[in-house]
């Protein structure tokens, strides 16, 4: 099981280890259909430190780290939140990490020794990046935020220097990154979404989710704090859509300010407006912003997490975006985040209890709290069936609660990997939404002994055959993902066909995996872990397979077929018909593959 356990605390420390999986339609009801853990989770009683914490894993490998560059964190203070890592964007073989304090920028050519290559100081919130082709963009929100970027702040309640919106950079010499645009808005952006135009490559859209207070009508005009009952113009219940023409950045604008949560009245105020659901329930947010927004162009679809309420929008229309439905949870307190699955079939949203600095994965908390609600998604209509949270208890010095994650691009499989603040990093299989199960895991101990520092990993992202994560308080760590009874060598190896340009978290585009005897091979692994062919039958298979392999020209697109017709027979008896055609339809694509 590529199971490693470093530095326990001492004995007594609780040790229950909650049930990996959780069955639907719960909604606050005891455990009840959780599968029992098959032994103690390594991850209880891990000793505390700031770089010396115990660890524990369990399926993935720590090889690579880096920690915080000099001028990002404070010497004197290891939980000064100011320069806490946040989220992350990729292009090529650099990393872009934003920063409480400012923009990292990483070479991750050799993902096991990544190097820093720049640093870009600008305070102004938690920093969020997202990059395309030589654009950066920048989310600042904090009312510290200045259009020069200054680490003096802004103290005056209205101010000309003070800026809060979106950044752009042109980062065509990564190492001097020239601010070419800033789109201030009302609420600042606490995170933002990039969103191709599908007619027009050299288009580009920003998606804004503010979620701070207001600013004053005198600092930015327009603005209004007063609810949609007092100002139909009111800066709450909307986003911002920023148009960016790519060839000329500076040009970029507002172009809508969609009210996605208006009801059939025409009410800008129509989703879930705040409070518990009931005896029992969480009290959750109102509805009136979005804190993630995940597109998926392709699909011509978007999730948003906004605050009391996951939402579905179209997105065929990029510039104005359409609300086609929403949901609700009593156990969300705070809709945070969303994922699609590869084929748009499922949706998961997390629930950020707590708002990331306060422990809700202990003994006593609810694992239906602060946890994944998975939702199946048919004719653009959302269907919750089940929940996942992290299935090991952490303790009262450690945030944690569901966080930033993205597929792992294993064919036939949904698989995402995801933080946990500090209860660390979970790879989660939910290709079955009513029963996702845990398939590997990486976590420390707490920051510190005796006080809860805000610490743990912020996100972690698969790229290009690795597993990224950003820590908040120790820096960058790279991971590899090891083969164990739940995921094959064949499996990792075809998730690592998969090769991107660009990755932007909250921009989804479509995996897709080159004709190989590699993703044939993951799919005759999958068909044994779940028997749904006979042993024999899948010894004829593999031998089949690697035939074919040593054979070229005519007779190897003969052997393929002929091995695609046998697989075809196989479907109507086999245990998983719809993966034995997925196996055959992978057997012909390499038989006609150039």
């Amino acid at each position: 099981m590529n199971t490693q356990a470093v530095t326990r605390r001492p004995r007594g420390m609780a040790a229950r280890v909650w049930p990996v999986v959780l069955a639907a339609g719960l909604f606050g009801a005891a455990e009840a259909g959780a599968q029992a853990p098959r032994q103690q989770d390594p991850r209880v009683g891990l000793a505390p430190g700031y770089q010396n914490a115990g660890q524990a894993a369990r399926n993935m490998a720590l090889v690579g780290h880096m920690d915080r560059p000099q001028g990002f964190f404070n010497p004197t203070n290891n939980g000064d939140f100011g320069f806490a890592n946040s989220d992350m964007a990729f292009s090529g073989n650099r990393l872009f990490m934003g920063n409480y304090h400012g923009v990292q920028v990483f070479d991750i050519s050799n993902p096991a020794r990544p190097s820093l290559v720049s640093t870009l100081v600008c305070p102004g919130g938690q920093g969020d990046v997202s990059v395309y082709r030589n654009l950066l963009f920048m989310s600042v929100e904090e009312t510290r935020g200045r259009v020069d970027c200054g680490t003096q702040g802004v103290t005056a309640p209205v101010s000309a220097e003070r800026f809060r919106g979106v950044r752009i950079f042109d980062i065509t010499d990564v190492r001097n990154p020239r601010q070419v645009a800033s789109v201030q808005t009302c609420r600042g952006s606490h995170t933002h979404t990039l969103v191709p135009d599908p007619r027009d490559p050299n288009s580009l859209y920003v998606y804004v989710s503010g979620t701070s207070q207001v600013r004053s009508p005198d600092e930015l005009a327009g603005c209004s704090g007063r609810p949609p009952s007092e100002d139909p113009n009111s800066s709450y219940f909307r986003i911002e859509v920023i148009h960016t023409p790519v060839a000329r950045p500076q040009e970029a604008r507002i172009v809508s300010m969609p009210r996605i949560f208006a009801n059939e009245a025409g009410s800008p105020a129509g989703l879930w407006g705040g409070g518990n659901h009931g005896e029992g329930t969480q009290t959750t947010a109102v509805t009136n912003q979005c804190h993630d927004i995940t597109v998926y162009p392709q699909m011509g679809l978007a999730a948003g997490a906004c605050s009391g309420n996951g939402i579905l929008l179209d997105i065929r229309d990029p510039a104005n975006p359409v609300r086609i439905d929403q949901v609700s949870d009593p156990n969300f307190a705070y809709w945070h985040s969303a994922t699609f699955n590869n084929d748009g079939t499922k949706v998961l949203f997390s629930d950020e209890w707590g708002g990331g600095g306060a422990p809700r994965c202990r003994e006593t908390d609810r694992p239906q709290w602060g946890a994944d609600a998975i939702f199946t998604l048919n004719n653009r209509k959302l269907t919750q069936v089940g929940y996942y949270k992290l299935p090991a208890p952490q303790t009262a010095l450690e945030n944690c609660v569901a966080h930033n994650g993205s597929l792992i691009p294993v064919p036939g499989r949904d698989i995402q990997v995801q933080s946990w603040y500090q209860g660390g990093i979970s790879v989660v299989d939910f290709t079955n939404g009513a029963r996702p199960m845990e398939i590997a895991f990486f976590d420390r101990g707490p920051m510190d002994a005796n006080q809860m520092l805000v610490g743990g990993y912020w996100s972690s992202y698969w790229y290009n055959g690795h597993i990224y994560g950003s820590e908040i308080g120790r820096g960058l760590d790279v991971f590899q993902l090891q083969p164990s009874d739940m995921l094959s060598q064949n499996e990792i190896d075809a998730a690592k066909l998969v090769r991107f340009s660009e990755f932007n978290p909250q921009n989804q585009v479509k995996l897709e995996w080159p004709a190989s005897f590699v993703v044939a091979r993951a799919f005759v692994d999958q068909l044994a872990r779940g028997n749904a062919l006979t042993p024999s039958r899948l010894t004829a298979i593999r031998g089949s397979l690697a035939r074919a392999e040593r054979m070229s020209g005519a007779a190897k697109r003969a052997a393929l077929n002929t091995l695609a017709a046998s697989l075809d027979r196989d479907a109507p008896r086999a245990a998983d018909p719809e993966r034995v055609r997925m196996l055959s339809a992978e057997v012909r694509r390499i038989a006609t593959a150039r």
